[in-house]
C-alpha cells in the first residue's frame, strides 16, 4: 500500500465514523469487515487481525447445549387476565382482583425431538407458562396433555432413553418405545391419548394447555386446596391425521412456529380461557383415585372447572436465540398462595428443570431479561458466577443477616404446611380405591366416537407391529385389553394383521 492509498483509506474511514459505525466486541471501530488481513497481497493471514479472531471464536461459542427434552420450541409474549374471583381459594396477588394484568411469555414445544426436527409429529407438547408477577416470576410448566407416561421421576430418565435416537442405529426405534411401555402399565393413560387424534396437533394455537400436575393453592385464611391447571383454547381444537402429520412435517419443518409467528404479525392474537378444579385439601386422602399420580386425571364430575381468567398472546419474540432457546423454567418458582403438592413427579422436577437451566445457561441465566422479573426486582445475596451481572453497591455484602439493612426474610410460609408421617424409604403410592393403572384409559377409549377409535387403533398397531420380541408385543396387548375389552381386541387384531401381511 502505498502513501497516498493509506491516506484516502483514513479519509474514507473518518467519512464511515461519521455515521453508525460497526466495532468489535471491545468497541474499536472496524475499518474492514469483508476481506481478513495477511502478509501481502494474496499472502497466508495475520495472527493480529483482532476481528477476524473475534469472529470466529465467537461463533464457535454461539450455540449452548440444548434442551435435553422439549428442545424445539416457539414461544410469544402477552398477558393474563383474572376474569372471576379466586380469593376464595389463594392468597397469590396476580389473582387477587377481577380485571387484573399479569404480563407473561409462552413456551411450546415438542418434547422427544431433537432442536432440528420437525413440528408436526405425533409428540406430547410443553406448555411451560412465566407470569411475570409483582411477586415475583411464576412458572407453571406443564403440557397438552392432563396426564403423564409415569407416576414417579426415578423412571423418568429411562423413559426418555426409550423415547430418544437409539445409540447404535441413530433413530427412535419402536423396541424401545414399547418395551419401555410394556414394563409401565401406568403409561397405558397417555398412550391412549399420544395415539388418539389428539396427538398431532394442527398448531401450537388449537390445542389446550395443562398444569398437568397437582398444585397446592392457599388462602389469606391459611386453608389448603389442590388444583389442577386446564387452558381451554378459544380458537377450537384441531388436530391432524397421522397422514397429514407426516406430509406437513416433510414439507415444512417449522410448520406450527411459522402459524404461530404469522398469526401473531396479523394481529390474531390467540388466547386461552383459565379453568381450575379445585379439591379441599381433607378430601384428598379419601378420594377413590390418587390426586397425586400424574398418571390421574379428576373426573369434572367430582371438581367442575372453574374459570379464572383469559391468556393472550399478542407479542413475539425480537430474537428466537435470546429469548425462547435462553427461556428458562422450574415448576419451583411459586409465588405466595400457590406451592407444591406431594405430587411425585412434579417434586422430582422440582430440582431437575432449575438444575438443567444451571447447566445449560449458567447460574446467573435468571438475569437474562426473559427470564429476570418484570414486575417486582430480584433481592438477594447470590453473587458471582459466569456472566456475573449484579453489582450493586460497593459496600453492599453478600452474607444474611446482617447489620447493613440488606434484604431479609419475611417469615411468611408460600403455603399452608402439609402433615407428613410415616418412615423414610421408598414406598409405593397409598392406595385409593381405584388406583389401577388401566381404569381410565378405558373410559378415555369409550369417550371416542367409532371413527376415533378407528384412527386411535390404527396409530397404534402401526408402531407396536413394528416391534421384533413377541414378549413385548404381548405385554402391551394385555394393557390395552385391561384398559378395554373392545380395546385390546381391536387393537391384537390390527397388529396381527399388520404382522402377517
Amino acid at each position: 500500500m502505498t502513501e497516498d492509498d493509506f491516506r484516502q483509506q483514513f479519509s474514507v474511514r473518518k467519512v464511515t465514523m461519521s455515521k453508525r459505525t460497526l466495532t468489535t466486541e471491545s468497541g474499536a471501530p472496524v475499518a474492514d469487515n469483508q476481506n481478513s488481513a495477511t502478509a501481502g497481497v494474496g499472502g497466508p493471514l495475520l495472527v493480529q487481525d483482532q476481528q477476524l479472531l473475534e469472529k470466529l471464536a465467537r461463533f464457535n461459542r454461539e450455540r449452548i447445549p440444548e434442551r435435553v427434552v422439549h428442545a424445539r420450541g416457539s414461544a410469544a409474549y402477552g398477558h393474563f387476565e383474572v376474569t372471576d374471583d379466586v380469593t376464595a381459594y389463594t392468597s397469590a396477588a396476580f389473582l387477587n382482583t377481577v380485571g387484573k394484568k399479569t404480563k407473561t411469555f409462552l413456551r411450546f414445544s415438542t418434547v422427544a425431538d431433537s432442536l432440528g426436527g420437525a413440528d408436526a409429529v405425533r409428540d406430547p407438547r410443553g406448555f411451560a407458562l412465566k407470569f411475570y408477577t409483582e411477586e415475583g416470576n411464576y412458572d407453571l410448566v406443564g403440557n397438552n396433555t392432563p396426564v403423564f407416561f409415569i407416576k414417579d421421576p426415578i423412571k423418568f430418565p429411562d423413559f426418555i432413553h426409550s423415547q430418544k435416537r437409539d445409540p447404535f442405529t441413530g433413530k427412535q426405534e419402536p423396541d424401545n418405545v414399547w418395551d419401555f411401555w410394556a414394563h409401565a402399565p401406568e403409561a397405558t393413560h397417555q398412550i391412549t391419548w399420544l395415539m388418539g387424534d389428539r396427538g398431532i396437533p394442527a398448531s401450537y394455537r388449537h390445542m389446550n394447555g395443562y398444569g398437568s400436575h397437582t398444585y397446592q393453592w392457599t388462602n389469606a385464611q391459611g386453608e389448603a386446596f389442590f388444583v389442577k391447571y386446564h387452558f381451554k383454547t378459544n380458537q377450537g381444537i384441531r388436530c391432524l391425521s397421522a397422514e397429514q402429520g407426516a406430509e406437513l412435517a416433510g414439507s415444512d419443518a417449522n410448520s406450527h412456529q411459522t402459524d404461530l409467528l404469522q398469526a401473531i404479525e396479523r394481529g390474531v392474537n390467540p388466547s386461552w380461557t383459565l379453568y381450575v378444579q379445585v379439591m379441599p385439601a381433607a378430601e384428598a386422602a379419601d378420594y377413590r383415585f390418587n390426586p397425586f399420580d400424574l398418571t390421574k386425571v379428576w373426573p369434572h364430575s367430582d371438581y367442575p372447572l372453574q374459570r379464572v381468567g383469559r391468556l393472550v398472546l399478542d407479542r413475539n419474540p425480537d430474537n428466537v436465540f435470546a429469548e425462547v432457546e435462553q427461556a428458562a423454567f422450574s415448576p419451583n418458582n411459586f409465588v405466595p398462595g400457590i406451592t407444591a403438592s406431594p405430587d411425585k413427579m412434579l417434586q422430582g422436577r422440582l430440582f431437575a428443570y432449575a438444575d438443567a437451566q444451571r447447566y445449560r445457561l449458567g447460574v446467573n441465566h435468571t438475569l437474562l431479561p426473559v427470564n429476570a422479573p418484570k414486575a417486582s426486582k430480584a433481592e438477594n445475596y447470590g453473587r458471582d458466577g459466569v456472566m456475573a451481572l449484579r453489582n450493586g453497591s460497593r459496600h453492599d455484602k453478600n452474607y444474611e443477616p446482617n447489620s447493613h439493612q440488606g434484604p431479609a426474610e419475611t417469615g411468611l410460609a408460600l403455603g399452608a404446611p402439609l402433615a407428613v408421617s410415616g418412615y423414610t424409604g421408598t414406598h409405593e403410592a397409598p392406595a385409593h380405591t381405584k388406583d389401577d393403572d388401566f381404569f381410565q384409559a378405558g373410559e378415555l377409549y369409550r369417550l371416542m366416537s367409532e371413527d376415533a377409535k378407528l384412527r386411535l387403533v390404527a396409530n397404534i398397531a402401526g408402531g407396536l407391529s413394528q416391534v421384533t420380541l413377541e414378549d413385548v408385543i404381548e405385554k402391551n396387548l394385555a394393557h390395552f385389553h385391561a384398559a378395554d375389552a373392545d380395546y385390546g381386541k381391536r387393537v391384537e387384531e390390527a397388529v396381527r394383521a399388520l404382522r402377517e401381511g
